[in-house]
């Protein structure tokens, strides 16, 4: 039998593009370990609509 593993798919959306007002949605599909990282994952991406690198957070 195949072991379980830890990994899970997480989805992480732009703060930055909220608070703008533009239409659209930036969001960026992930995975991550949950034993090692159990808080919420943030990473720097690229968001297309505001051409530039912004913090993206994980939702639930």
């Amino acid at each position: 039998m195949a072991k379980k593993g830890n990994r899970v798919q997480v989805i992480l959306e732009c703060t930055e593009h909220k608070e703008s007002g533009q239409p659209g949605i930036s969001r960026y599909i992930t995975t991550k370990n949950k034993k090692n990282t159990p808080d919420r994952l943030e990473l720097k991406k690229y968001n297309s609509v505001l051409r530039k690198v912004t913090v993206h957070r994980e939702i639930k």
